[in-house]
């Protein structure tokens, strides 16, 4: 087999953050969960429901759809991890996964208003959805072979940046020569390529195709430069032994308390996060009333600070390690959140404007640009932060626990923000809960100690 350089190897990790990152930036924010609101808001209107209502109600069909995604993922992430450690294998997983987000992705073509079905809608984004996410816990596993532990942090952070530019140069694409605004005509002054017709969604609808050939595309070089190397003297055991061992780590995580305050803070203000980025496209387009065009105005300003931070946050995270980074990041978020919810069309933090004023519209591209900066930094430094923590002879199973502390609760922002705004009746008081979120994310980091307790580590006998 021909040799890798190591150099090679770190720009082919790099690639499935470039890869994966459309369908957080496209699908998920940006275009398609706004898409799937005022679809389903539609629906509901011409059904006879008062229009708040109808929003709210959307919103809440897509924080159950998110919910039911999360909690499968919190079920198979764990187990998943401990039996690609037991086996000393994780790059089929990444095939596998790969090929659930194609086709999830893909198969959101299917999607005219015409003949739209909420539950084939968000099957199918749940399908892609698992599919980046158990992607990612695999590809994530490969980090600490990339280089020594003091440049794990800039290796991350750097990954992490190079995602975010894949995910604005895919939304400049698909605004450029897709998305059609008010006039018909895109970003570039053009009709829709291949003559896809707004009326029927379709300028939209072909973010679900383009997403998957993007990935499809992009993970080339990972598969061909990320090769798998095998422990020295690794032997793969059974199924069974890779579940013993996996509740072995379980039963001891009590002993690594700051492990343990760790998983519990991520688990916290991750989904949070998560939330922040789900619906901060659907709040958009039914509290300030964006079109999809303005929200991917909106996402190129979120994605291009978060690039940014993102790398700036792995140098701080190199210099200073990933503990005070988070924090900070923490902080910012959770201002960022409460100030949102005090942005409206007709005032500004409690503070009324004039009608038609454009203030809103600045404030929340601010607070856009503030939740892309913190967003990339604290991502980037909550990677390298598992390796800190954890032990590292079962390191995909650490990311499996940290993919479970980000989805055992994952649906709980979601399942929090459709039941408030089905009680309230109202999106903006339906977002409150994300705040709650980071707050407790905040004060479990107390107990957490800058670089872990991995030392009390020993491997499963």
């Amino acid at each position: 087999m021909k040799m890798v350089s190591a150099r090679k190897r770190v720009w082919g990790w790099w690639f499935f953050d470039w890869a994966s990152q459309p369908y957080n930036t496209l699908m998920l924010t940006f275009i398609f969960g706004p898409y799937f609101s005022k679809t389903v808001t539609t629906m509901l209107t011409d059904g006879g429901m008062a229009s708040d209502l109808a929003k709210a109600q959307s919103q809440a069909y897509w924080g159950y759809g998110l919910t039911a995604a999360g909690l499968f993922i919190a079920v198979l992430a764990p187990i998943l991890g401990a039996l690609a450690d037991s086996t000393g294998r994780k790059m089929p997983w990444v095939w596998v996964f790969s090929a659930l987000y194609v086709v999830g992705a893909a198969a959101l073509w299917y999607t005219a208003p015409a003949d739209f079905s909420i539950l084939y809608t968000l099957f199918f984004f749940a399908i892609g959805l698992i599919g980046m996410e158990f992607a990612t816990i695999f590809t994530n596993a490969f980090l600490p072979t990339l280089g020594a532990r003091e440049d794990l942090g800039r290796i991350s952070g750097s990954g992490w940046g190079f995602g975010y530019v894949g995910g604005v140069v895919s939304l400049a694409i698909m605004l450029l020569f897709f998305q059609a605004g008010a006039t018909g005509v895109t970003m570039l002054g053009i009709p829709p390529l291949f003559g896809l017709d707004p009326a029927t969604g379709a300028d939209t609808r072909i973010v679900g195709p383009l997403t998957a050939a993007w990935y499809a595309v992009f993970m080339i070089p990972f598969f061909l430069w990320v090769k798998e190397v095998r422990e020295p003297g690794h032997v793969p055991y059974k199924f069974g032994k890779g579940l013993s061992d996996l509740a072995t780590t379980l039963k001891s995580l009590p002993k690594h308390r700051s492990l343990l305050a760790y998983l519990g803070s991520s688990m916290f203000y991750r989904d949070a996060l998560n939330g922040t980025y789900t619906f901060g496209g659907i709040y958009a387009a039914g509290v300030l009333n964006w079109s999809i065009m303005k929200i991917g105005i909106f996402g190129i300003v979120a994605a291009l600070t978060g690039a940014f931070f993102a790398w700036l946050g792995g140098k701080a995270d190199a210099h200073f390690g990933p503990k005070p980074v988070i924090i900070v990041c923490i902080i910012v978020l959770l201002a960022t959140a409460f100030t949102i919810v005090l942005i409206t069309p007709e005032s500004v933090l409690g503070f009324a404007v004039p009608e038609g004023s454009a203030l809103p519209d600045i404030a929340f591209f601010i607070c856009g640009g503030l939740i892309g900066a913190a967003g990339g930094a604290i991502q980037s430094a909550s990677r390298t932060m598992v390796i800190w923590q954890s032990n590292p002879a079962r390191i995909t199973e650490a990311f499996g626990l940290y993919a479970l502390s980000g989805k055992a609760t994952t649906f709980l922002a979601p399942a929090l923000i459709a039941v408030v705004s089905d009680i309230s009746g109202s999106q903006r008081i339906g977002i409150l809960p994300i705040a709650g979120l980071f707050l407790l994310g905040l004060i479990l980091l107390l107990w957490v100690k800058a670089e872990g307790d991995h030392t009390k580590w020993a491997a499963p006998s």
